[in-house]
């Protein structure tokens, strides 16, 4: 499904409010606790195909049988990090673990050899280093694991997310230059909110173990700080005076995308934290420069951020996202396809995206609006959406956003924009 994008300023009322369900990366953690501490409730799940994905994996999960079980995680990359630690604990099970054909296409080996350092019993299926993993659980009893710390967080995290349930829970030593902390402070946070004890000093991580949680806990997850992203850039490319507000938002939050309310300071827009939830205004135009950032701690907002900048007439220098290599798509050279057809002289390396101050916005841009391909990623749906506040835009492949925000394009109806199925 293709859309055409239009904004028709409406006469509507002031402040609108817009509820944005759980973070999908806190929501995965807690899938998996849950899946081993079943005493674990859990609040404002998010209800995104992820972790739709995640939740069927491991409530489907059969008793152990004859024959491997088939568990397809399709193009939700957290599930298949997760559950491959999941299922190589879990005793006298076998599983034969795939995906889409691009989850095919993303390296897994960092997280199976540490896993294997640990005695679990996985090979591949077909490539050496990537999925399909076929899964044979067993009792995992060795506790010390070292695994290269630069390439993504999610391999420490299914690691972390274990270790409570084996026998002497895990002493993890990571090696290189950390990515994404804040992903990794978050795993560790919510494994102390069910009462699990952690220390994270230098670069050695130790979880200890807990075979059950002390008594029945409720745990409430907070929404999503990267879809939260799409509003700030909506509210940065809008008139001043432009408000909005979302729920349900924490100023302490675990979610490193929470970044966004320093971040969009300098692109004019005021965060206001009240009643659990955040309050969005457009204060002032930026000055016209040039914005440097380093997103190491943050990398799922990069694409947010480059088209916001493009589209305030903004250059910007992000760096950091050699991660972005391996997600839906090549991340950067995305960015650097789309962009550079509405006019913009951008650049990439491995890690980084330089862009230009661009003026006069969107020159010669069709009126029947430029086609951004989304290459089955739902962030590049998402990022380029708030250009349509500019100029008519068309997102192919729209229904990607499932992904993680199925209800985003109601949300930008019930806001002003015109959004036309093609």
């Amino acid at each position: 499904m293709n859309v055409y994008l239009t904004y028709n300023p409406q006469p509507a009322t002031r402040n609108p409010q817009l509820f944005i369900t759980g973070s999908k990366s806190e929501t995965n953690r807690l899938l998996l606790l849950q899946a081993l501490y079943p005493n674990l409730q859990l609040e404002n799940t998010s209800n995104s195909d992820d972790s739709e994905v995640m939740s069927k994996a491991l409530q489907n999960a059969q008793p152990v049988t004859r024959n491997p079980q088939l568990v397809d995680v399709h193009h939700a990359g957290t599930a298949m990090r997760f559950l491959t630690a999941y299922f190589a604990m879990q005793e006298e099970k076998e599983v034969v673990l795939t995906g889409s054909a691009r989850m095919k296409e993303r390296p897994i080996q960092i997280l199976v050899d540490a896993l294997r350092q640990l005695g679990a019993e996985i090979r591949y299926e077909e490539k050496e280093g990537f999925p399909p993993l076929r899964i044979k659980g067993k009792k995992i009893s060795k506790s010390k694991v070292s695994l290269p710390a630069h390439v993504s967080s999610q391999y420490i995290s299914a690691l972390l997310l274990i270790a409570p349930k084996l026998e002497h829970g895990i002493e993890l030593t990571l090696e290189g230059k950390i990515t994404s902390v804040p992903y990794i402070q978050m795993t560790l946070g919510l494994l102390n909110e069910i009462g699990v004890k952690t220390s994270f000093t230098g670069n050695t991580i130790k979880v200890n173990p807990q075979p059950a949680t002390r008594n029945p806990q409720t745990i409430t997850v907070e929404s999503d700080w990267s879809s939260a992203s799409y509003w700030y850039s909506i509210i940065a490319l809008s008139e001043i005076g432009t408000d909005i507000t979302l729920s349900s938002y924490k100023k302490n939050s675990l979610q490193g995308d929470s970044a966004l309310v320093q971040i969009y300071k300098d692109f004019g827009v005021e965060t206001i934290f009240e009643n659990n939830s955040i309050l969005l205004r457009k204060r002032n135009n930026p000055q016209p420069t040039t914005h440097n950032l380093q997103l190491n701690n943050s990398p799922d907002i990069a694409q947010t951020i480059a088209v916001t900048c493009f589209g305030l007439g903004l250059g910007c220098r992000l760096t950091g996202l050699h991660t972005l290599k391996i997600k839906e798509t090549d991340r950067l050279e995305a960015l650097k396809n789309e962009l550079t057809k509405l006019g913009a002289v951008i650049s990439v390396t491995n890690d980084s995206l330089i862009l230009e101050s661009y003026s006069p916005l969107l020159e010669g841009c069709p009126k029947d609006g430029v086609a951004i391909k989304t290459y089955q990623d739902h962030r590049m749906a998402m990022a380029f959406a708030p250009l349509a506040l500019k100029v008519p835009i068309v997102i192919e492949e729209a229904e990607v956003v499932s992904k993680s925000y199925p209800t985003f394009w109601d949300d930008l109806k019930s806001v002003g924009f015109t959004v036309s199925e093609l």
